[in-house]
């Protein structure tokens, strides 16, 4: 089941080459006219606010990853602050749904900008393109982890090198102002809808946990994961607020809304024609699929530890091939389908619900379970966790009046997520008792010993935090033995809890075997722990 990854094949500028091409790709073609319509004429600077609110939820993810860099990093984040749970393998998969929508979401793109240079708009072509990208990125990710460093870099620079000119030019054609209407949707914006607009640039940025998921396969992950990450997010910062000015001073507020999935080329229209279109068009094409190749990549890597983990069930239906390409065949089928029969907006919507509380959510198991761990400051956990709060309920606050059922359609999504979690679980530990590994000999903790031993432990680190504050301040001595001793007593508890398990299980099913070695093997293992030594 083992899924194959090259540690070290990524470098530094490959890295943060695969990081940009989700970001720009996603971000500037896919999201810019959608912001607008929600941000008005202040749409850059909902950019810029949802950098510095991606900035801070990069450093969760930079101070685990530094300490356990890893491929799949956000799965791993998850299961060492809140253990094989129901919460890790929920959160994972909303990380997982909202990466695969954005894919969607970028496929359709190409095929919109696409179709630009034939003067169409919309049809049935804009599926049969996006499809066709999908169907491209994974020809290339099922050839390696070269192929993706190769392209990413040459894609990266053209893609780059392609906007800085766009963007120099429109702004030239505008005379260096950023001139937008004054009149319609950006007058009437509110505050509410002007956080809501930042709630959904945050998408464009979420492409730099590509990067904690390539974690194990980067070259000295402890100092390059969290470089890559900052790297990768000043680069789009700068382009994106460029971008951004450049077509506010060509088009209107409600010029940029009309041709919202398309608002780069119409911005280069008025300012040097249509050669302009063109060329911003074929950046748009080296945009998208560069960062649906790169986004393919990371899904797939994800879905792949998830599945090692235990924490999803492995699906091959006859496939032939080790894990990770499984996990890349699914990616791309839920994508494709996706982009051949769902209202993207919408869809785009639900994609940011799902991120920023699966944010909320990593945020949060730093906090409470690993700050010290790694070396986390309390505060800055704490500072992202509210920015996520804020732009999350002024988004929800914004869907609940112009589109309800987004709502309705998140909070089902992610029941179901979780719910499938909770049952998969309780499924695979009760087959895990019934159905030992007959090569190691072990069975799985019984469910309901598993979730005793996780209260009492909760318990316990209670206590022991209890016991470290009173030794900070000071305290009388004997009443921090006594807490101790508390201590003592609740892990004496904690182990007899675990042994019984392990009696009632292990030992019992090597008994009843005709194997002699087994019974022999247990029995001695079983004698050396009650005697504190070592077998």
């Amino acid at each position: 089941m083992a899924s194959s990854y090259e540690k070290g094949s990524l470098t530094l500028p490959g890295t943060v080459a695969m990081g940009t091409g989700v970001m720009i790709g996603a971000g500037i073609f896919a999201l810019t006219g959608q912001v607008a319509e929600l941000a008005g004429t202040l749409f850059p600077l909902a950019f810029l606010l949802a950098a510095v609110i991606s900035g801070f939820s990069a450093y969760s993810y930079i101070k685990v990853s530094n300490k356990y860099p890893s491929a799949g990093g956000i799965a791993m984040i998850l299961k060492k602050a809140y253990g094989p749970t129901v919460v890790t393998g929920g959160a994972a998969l909303l990380m997982a749904f909202s990466m695969i929508i954005n894919e969607s979401l970028v496929a359709r793109t190409f095929g919109t900008y696409t179709l630009q240079l034939f003067g169409i708009e919309g049809g049935i072509l804009v599926p049969v393109l996006a499809l066709g990208l999908i169907v491209g990125a994974f020809i290339v990710n099922i050839s390696g982890n070269h192929v993706i460093g190769a392209v990413s870099k040459i894609t990266a620079a053209l893609k780059i090198g392609g906007i800085l000119v766009f963007a120099l030019v429109a702004l030239w054609a505008a005379g260096f102002a950023f001139q937008p209407v004054r009149s319609g949707v950006g007058d009437n914006t509110s505050a509410g809808g002007f956080l809501a607009g930042v709630a959904l640039a945050i998408l464009a940025y979420k492409g730099f946990t590509t990067i904690t998921n390539s974690g194990g396969e980067l070259k000295d992950p402890k100092k390059n994961v969290g470089r890559a990450i900052m790297i990768s997010l000043a680069i789009c910062t700068v382009f994106y607020l460029l971008v951004c000015y450049a077509v506010g001073s060509t088009l209107s507020i409600e010029e940029i809304v009309k041709a919202k999935d398309y608002s780069l080329a119409q911005a280069a229209r008025p300012a040097v024609g249509e050669y302009g279109v063109w060329f911003t068009v074929a950046i748009a094409i080296i945009a998208t699929a560069s960062g649906l190749l790169a986004s393919v990549f990371a899904v797939s890597r994800m879905l792949a530890m998830l599945t090692e983990m235990n924490l999803i069930p492995e699906m091959k239906l006859g496939l032939p091939g080790d894990t990770q390409k499984h996990t890349l065949v699914y990616t791309v089928l839920a994508a494709g389908l996706l982009a051949a029969f769902f209202d993207l907006s919408r869809i785009a919507s639900l994609g940011a619900i799902f991120y920023i509380v699966m944010d909320i959510i990593i945020h949060w198991g730093v906090y409470r379970h690993l700050r010290e761990d790694v070396g986390a400051r309390a505060s800055v956990l704490l500072t992202a966790m509210m920015l996520d709060i804020v732009v999350l309920g002024a988004f929800l606050a914004m869907k609940s009046q112009s589109d309800p059922l987004i709502i309705v359609i998140a909070l089902a999504g992610i029941t179901v997520t979780f719910a499938f979690e909770r049952f998969y679980l309780a499924k695979a530990r009760d087959n895990s008792v019934e159905a030992p590994d007959l090569d190691q000999g072990q069975f799985v903790m019984k469910t309901e010993t598993r979730d005793a031993a996780a209260k009492r432990l909760a318990r316990i680190e209670g206590q022991v935090r209890g016991v470290a504050k009173m030794v900070g301040e000071d305290r009388y001595c004997v009443d921090i033995v006594r807490q101790v001793q508390a201590i003592k007593a609740a892990l004496t508890g904690l182990e007899g809890l675990i042994l019984d398990d392990h009696i009632a299980t292990c030992v019992e099913h090597a008994l009843e075997a005709d194997d002699l070695d087994a019974r022999r093997e247990k029995v001695e293992e079983l004698v050396a722990v009650l005697g504190g030594r070592k077998k």
